[in-house]
């Protein structure tokens, strides 16, 4: 078969199910899964993020990474480098350029869980830890 324009022969299809006991407590202030970061998607990489109730993580800058989050539930006041600070509810999409300054806060009751979509795919190397 012919790759067509814009095409990654070095994608590979799979299917990934949701394992609920790979979340991990990450130092940022949040819990994180990984649904999707291996040589299966070189060009992505898919995290399911939770923030408990009153928790602001931690300010940070992913170097030569940029972000999408997209909120799955609750409610998050995300503060980006550029942009004023905003509220974000369920649907809602925040774009984080590689190296802008970032954090999020959940000032609800209820955990906020987000998709953060990484390009190119987040490594360790990658996060800069600005608290001051």
């Amino acid at each position: 078969m012919e790759q067509q324009d814009g095409g990654d022969d070095s994608m590979k299809a799979c299917i990934k199910q949701f394992d609920s006991a790979k979340e991990y407590y990450f130092d940022e202030g949040c819990f994180i899964n990984e649904m999707s970061n291996s040589g299966d998607d070189p060009e992505l990489s898919v995290v399911r993020a939770r923030v408990a109730p009153g928790v602001t993580t931690r300010w940070h800058r992913l170097h030569g990474v940029s972000e999408r989050y997209v909120i799955l539930q609750g409610q998050g006041h995300v503060e980006v480098e550029g942009v004023p600070p905003t509220t974000v509810g369920e649907g809602g999409v925040v774009i984080i350029p590689a190296g802008a300054a970032q954090r999020i806060s959940n000032p609800g009751s209820d955990d906020l869980v987000f998709l953060a979509l990484c390009v190119p795919p987040f490594t360790a190397e990658a996060y800069e830890d600005i608290e001051p």
